[in-house]
């Protein structure tokens, strides 16, 4: 008797079909495929050939909205949604310079603005993580949606945990030493926004992402959607290099536009230390670093211009460089840091 095939199994089909026949997967069959994954219903053969198949073929945006989707049926939302204004995600971890995005989310929380952070780390060596560097910033990480909901609430600002969101999101992208490969987990954990953020920052290292994030962005109709390709992967701009960033409005064709160099040498050696009391330096001005200043009001001027903050590149950099004036020293230890080796 002829055995009954698993209902994943259909999935796997579409995505081995050979060169010829190959197709994507439609939004609907994304969203079902990864909420049977989700729902841990899906034998792990089956989810280590899908996620292959998967990175061979190249995702499609119509993948990355379904996958999207799915995720966000399973949060554990709190009863009391909180507004926020930013979601910021943070998953590639930084090896070349210190996080210095981690100081722009915080002044634009210290301006009134609500920033919900969301993240992994752990799962490629050699790199400085955004949990661990919070942590060390004396920080809380939330638990629970539920307490993130509340860390907004008192002060606009929280940092989630990837595997509190979904412990089998944790696990998919875990996976990467298993596979060798980086997985489209990777890619649409950054545009999970389980708060419903108007306004979505997203960080791409390889260039052919920010069209597959983008087109996502107009699929989910996400009000405001930026992508640049950030230092290391992460929502960061690099001041001595143009950056171009992609952004979107709805479901409406993204703008792209390029953002100038900021400082007045391109030279940019990386960090040999990488000491996460850097941060805590610059935030207090015992630092004047032009590179780092720049990073931070720079990634802050695309974050008020996407938001809707400011109307041009020139008056959201100036609004950038006015919040960071004004930050609030206290908000962040001011002692050094003793370093980790």
């Amino acid at each position: 008797m002829e055995q009954e095939l698993h209902p994943f199994a259909k999935y796997i089909a579409i995505l081995a079909r050979g060169k010829t026949k190959v197709r994507a997967l439609t939004l609907e069959e994304s969203k079902d495929a990864m909420g049977i994954i989700l729902r841990g219903e899906a034998e792990r053969e089956q989810i280590g050939a899908f996620l292959m198949l998967l990175r061979l073929k190249e995702e499609e945006p119509e993948e990355i909205a379904g996958f999207t989707l799915a995720a966000r049926g399973v949060f554990d939302m709190p009863a009391n949604i909180p507004t926020v204004d930013v979601d910021w995600s943070s998953y590639a971890g930084k090896r070349i310079q210190l996080p210095w995005f981690l100081l722009s989310a915080l002044a634009l929380s210290q301006a009134g603005h609500r920033v919900f952070m969301h993240g992994t780390g752990g799962h490629t060596p050699g790199r400085v993580y955004t949990r661990e560097t919070l942590q060390r910033l004396g920080l809380p990480i939330a638990t629970s949606l539920g307490e993130a909901g509340e860390q907004i609430e008192q002060n606009n600002f929280s940092y989630t945990p990837l595997e509190v969101l979904s412990p089998m999101l944790r696990h998919l992208i875990e996976l990467r030493p298993l596979l060798g490969l980086r997985s489209p987990v990777h890619s649409f954990s950054r545009m999970l926004n389980p708060f419903g953020a108007p306004t979505m920052l997203q960080g791409i290292f390889h260039r052919g992402f920010m069209d597959i994030h983008a087109g996502a962005a107009m699929l989910l109709n996400q009000p405001r959607m930026a992508v640049f390709r950030g230092e290391g992967g992460e929502i960061e701009r690099r001041p001595n290099k143009p950056t171009l960033v992609y952004s979107t409005h709805g479901n409406s064709e993204p703008v792209q536009e390029k953002w100038p160099v900021l400082v007045k040498d391109p030279r940019q050696a990386p960090d040999e230390e990488m000491n996460v009391g850097g941060l805590l330096d610059l935030w207090h001005g015992r630092s004047t670093d032009e590179y780092a200043t720049a990073s931070v009001t720079g990634t802050l001027a695309i974050a008020l211009k996407t938001m809707g903050q400011a109307p041009d590149i020139e008056s959201a950099q100036a609004l950038a460089e006015q919040i960071w004036g004004n930050r609030v020293a206290s908000r962040l230890p001011n002692q050094p840091l003793e370093v980790v080796s």
